[in-house]
């Protein structure tokens, strides 16, 4: 039987509903593979599974993170590592959105070294303030070749090719040749990919946003909110939060932040399976009401997209 699954898909494609029902099935432990998911900010922003549903199986690196760290992939792939030589060969499943800590476990990461964390407050804090257009200008005129792969309006990014060249002096570019080794072998692993009808998952979405803001978003936001942190944090941009801070703020209403919010959702959505189709090649795409026993298949026979 093969040790992992792992389970992506769209958001509200059903990820988390299809993990616990394998999981208790085959006594396997859940490890969130979801980029905001690890924040213990925002649980129901995120759709983080409750307190109930930790209970039916073990779950790891779901909300273990400070919403003040800017959490990358390759601390995720070190974090999996460790779970994975904890738990030896029980089964494990990684569920999540984020196709690239997905990527990560399986074909390994580009090896770029660690940035020392004074020097990355002190690009963030000169980076505070300055348009993206602006700093995305400044990584150009250093450093044009990681520039030329990154769109200007991509903060992130372009903040972290900022980091990269004050802690090592080289540009980002030149270390994304290089791969470390993956954390799972080809063999080792099945991967199924959720893709339900596309106007069935953007009802969800929709009903999804309304039902965390009847279960307290607003309220969640807000204590984020006063803690004051750097807007260009991942915390401060997961769906909802900059809208519903808008709100709190007075700038638009709860029902405009709310439109708003599910919109940047659908998009994103449509995103993540353009996305999946150019660069999951090694999963099974499914629809979420077979993906059960299709898991159940390929954890059993060993049979999988991956061979």
């Amino acid at each position: 039987m093969r040790r992992a699954l792992l389970i992506a898909g769209p958001t509200a494609s059903g990820k988390s509903a299809v993990a616990l029902a394998l999981a208790e099935r085959f006594g396997a432990t859940i490890v969130n593979a979801d980029s905001m998911q690890v924040y213990a900010d925002l649980r129901i922003l995120t759709a983080r599974p409750t307190p109930e549903e930790e209970r039916r199986a073990p779950h790891r690196l779901f909300g273990t993170v400070d919403g003040a760290v800017n959490y990358s992939a390759g601390r995720w792939v070190r974090a999996a590592r460790e779970i994975l030589a904890d738990i030896g060969e029980r089964p494990v499943f990684f569920v999540g959105g984020a196709g690239l800590y997905l990527r990560a476990l399986t074909e390994g990461l580009s090896d770029v070294p660690p940035v020392p964390e004074a020097v990355r407050a002190r690009i963030r804090a000169e980076a505070e303030g300055r348009a993206s257009a602006e700093l995305h200008a400044e990584l150009k005129a250093r450093d044009p070749e990681t520039a030329s792969r990154i769109n200007a309006s991509d903060r992130q990014r372009i903040v972290r090719a900022l980091e990269v060249l004050a802690a090592t002096q080289r540009p980002l570019a030149s270390f994304l040749g290089a791969r470390a080794a993956p954390a799972l072998e080809p063999r080792a692993w099945a991967g199924l990919y959720l893709a339900p009808d596309r106007a069935e998952l953007y009802r969800r979405i929709d009903a999804r946003f309304d039902a965390m803001l009847a279960e307290g978003a607003l309220g969640e936001v807000t204590t984020l909110m006063k803690r004051g942190l750097d807007p260009a944090l991942p915390v401060m941009r997961a769906h909802g939060v900059p809208h519903l801070i808008a709100n709190l703020e007075g700038r638009i209403t709860l029902a405009q932040a709310a439109e708003r919010s599910k919109i940047d959702t659908r998009h994103y959505a449509k995103r993540q399976f353009t996305w999946a189709r150019r660069q999951m090649t090694g999963f099974r795409w499914v629809a979420p009401e077979a993906a059960a026993e299709e898991g159940a298949r390929a954890l059993e026979s060993g049979r999988g997209s991956s061979d």
